[in-house]
């Protein structure tokens, strides 16, 4: 990745800026130059006429829809004079269109009128009484009508025939209640007021259009519906004949501020000093030289472009660039969960869609069950068009598993085993499982102490956790253990190894603390005593690997064994269910416990997922067909 700074000319800053979006290799670096005489910020004028433009046709293309993308000749520069004549005509055109939108939000307002009344009318239909007698205090009665939550209805109901009123419940609809609640009425204010508060009484006020009959009112609500229904539609076909006319200039315009749109975007990244502007990004080394000729080609006036490899202290921001492989890209969005690649460091992407396809195979062997995961995922590639390869790869794995062990769907005896069967050979299994783990650990040592060393880090890499003292100790553990499982001794070598790498990290350590000693000291043994806890337990860890395998056939031995006590029918049924069972279950299980197993055992050894991803300035041109 190569920083680069382009000093252009003002007047040439569209065409700069449409020809970086052109190359998809431009990435804005948005720190202000250095030199303190660029303090201007160009383009004001242009960005401010191309958000009112694009805010005019957005409101424009609400009421006229443009649907089929137009077909241009070829990518131009927009100037500012044609983008102020197109912002000018965008305004005549809002000027007519928003009278057809007034019309249509009076119609709405008219039609939410009508349908809280009807709201209205539904809350008191079931009220057998005059409404006129409710709707005002008279001299000797007050009257509330509304709702409250139903939990609270018996103690409002007490404390209402305490304070000498009646509460009449005239419908209950949900959670809520409607009530009528009548007392005698006085000078003073209410005494129950603050009890209504209390149960969350909520008072339902009762227009003077209910004053006439239900059903009358009803008819002329649903006639006032199909009236205004009517109107949008004349309004709507008028609104169309109208619009018409304007499709291809509107279609036009949105092109336009397409091409006008890469200049906006990089107004943050802008300086300038009178007629020179200053620009300055990250570019991939390989793309620099197709990059200056792009600007020879397209800018008329003298530019000058230079680039350099980043600096120490801007690693942090130069941002790196994804793996682009379709294969690949389900797999990086799950790295994605995670973290993104630093600069310079490895990209864990390929790696991680090794050994999560080994890992779920060997976890979820099944022949069948990985034909229906495949499968699945094939019927399902356009609903989920980036992800279903995943679930195609996972299958295919799955399948390889499986004839490797010698399993379609639960079934041990049906194919002859390639390998070995888990269920004849769990030991077998247990220990593949363990060495599996133990390599897959000291591979994410090593590229935890590769990433350290590519940024310069040689302490880090030498001291740090899972660096090379670390990995030493581990490989000392290792052969210690191995020792001890076949010579019944762990080893003299490999103790003094231990001993040695340990006493190195508790150094380092106390040297690095900044601490009384009381504190110093427990921290460093703490911190021992984790280092070989956390090898120990990350490498059993793995033992999943095995244990999923031989669950899977547990899970299927006891399906067949459920299925055996059924008649023909309930056979077949218990056979289907349960393999569905597993599938959904199982697989989803496994799923996860591969994806802890990446994460915690291995990206946390050597993936920081600290960068940010490589975003070059582009032109869209999903509306825009060349």
């Amino acid at each position: 990745m190569k920083h680069v700074r382009l000093l252009v000319l003002t007047e040439d800053l569209p065409a700069a800026s449409l020809s970086l979006a052109e190359t998809l290799s431009f990435h804005p670096d948005l720190r202000p130059p250095t030199e303190t005489r660029l303090e201007t910020l160009p383009g004001r004028d242009y960005r401010e006429v191309f958000s009112q433009a694009q805010a005019r046709l957005t409101k424009i293309t609400r009421l006229i829809p443009l649907t089929t993308p137009p077909r241009f000749a070829a990518v131009r520069v927009i100037e500012i004079a044609e983008l102020r004549t197109l912002n000018a005509w965008l305004g005549d055109i809002w000027e007519q269109a928003s009278r057809y939108e007034e019309e249509l939000r009076r119609l709405d307002d008219a039609e939410r009128l009508i349908k809280e009344q009807q709201t209205a009318l539904e809350n008191f239909a079931d009220l057998n009484i005059d409404l006129r007698l409710l709707r005002n205090k008279t001299r000797f009665l007050e009257f509330h009508v509304g709702l409250l939550p139903r939990e609270h209805l018996r103690q409002l109901e007490g404390a209402a025939t305490l304070a000498g009123y009646i509460l009449s419940t005239y419908m209950q609809q949900g959670e809520n209640a409607h009530v009528v609640i009548v007392g005698p009425a006085g000078d003073k204010e209410s005494p129950l007021a603050p009890v209504l508060a209390a149960a969350g009484f909520q008072t339902l006020p009762i227009p003077l259009e209910l004053d006439r009959k239900p059903a009358e009112l009803q008819q002329d609500f649903a006639e006032q519906r199909v009236n205004l229904a009517a109107q949008r539609q004349t309004l709507h076909q008028q609104l169309q004949q109208w619009g018409e006319p304007f499709h291809a200039q509107l279609s036009a315009a949105r092109h336009t501020l397409l091409l006008a749109e890469p200049l906006v975007t990089l107004d943050a990244a802008l300086r300038s000093a009178g007629h020179l502007a200053h620009l300055a990004g990250w570019v991939p080394a390989t793309a620099v030289a197709t990059l200056e000729q792009r600007l020879q080609q397209s800018l008329t006036q003298p530019f000058d472009l230079t680039s350099r490899d980043p600096r120490p202290d801007e690693r942090k921001l130069v941002p790196t660039v994804p793996i682009k492989s379709r294969v690949l890209a389900p797999f990086a969005l799950l790295v994605k969960q995670y973290g993104i690649p630093a600069y310079g460091e490895i990209d864990p992407t390929p790696l991680f869609a090794v050994t999560f396809l080994l890992m779920f195979g060997m976890m979820f062997g099944d022949v069948g069950h990985g034909a229906v995961i495949a499968l699945a995922a094939i019927w399902a590639r356009h609903k989920i068009p980036d992800f279903y390869l995943f679930g195609v790869f996972a299958g295919i794995s799955s399948i390889a598993f499986g004839f490797i062990f010698g399993s379609i769907f639960g079934y041990e005896d049906v194919l002859p085993a390639l390998w070995m069967s888990p269920l004849h050979n769990p030991i077998l299994m247990l220990e593949v499982a363990l060495g599996w783990g133990i390599a897959f650990i000291i591979v994410a040592c090593l590229l935890g102490i590769y990433n350290r060393l590519a940024i310069g880090d040689v302490i880090g890499a030498v001291f740090e956790r899972h660096g090379v003292v670390n990995l030493l100790f581990y490989l000392a553990f290792l052969g210690g253990g191995f020792g001890l499982a076949i010579n019944g001794a762990f080893g003299i070598t490999a103790t003094l190894s231990v001993i040695v790498t340990l006493l190195a990290l508790a150094v380092f350590q106390w040297q690095h603390l900044h601490a009384p000693t009381g504190e110093k000291i427990l921290v460093v043994v703490i911190e021992t005593l984790d280092t070989i806890i956390v090898y120990l337990s990350n490498t059993l860890s793995f033992l999943r690997v095995s244990a999923f395998s031989l669950n899977h056939v547990a899970l299927a031995l006891a399906i067949f064994t459920l299925a055996d006590m059924m008649g023909s029918f309930g056979h077949v049924v218990t056979l289907i269910l349960g393999n569905i069972f597993i599938l959904v279950l199982e697989g989803g299980i496994v799923m996860i416990q591969v994806m802890r197993l990446q994460y915690y055992e291995g990206f946390s050894r050597y993936f920081s997922g600290d960068g940010h991803a490589f975003a070059p300035l582009r032109l869209r041109r999903e509306s825009v067909i060349n």
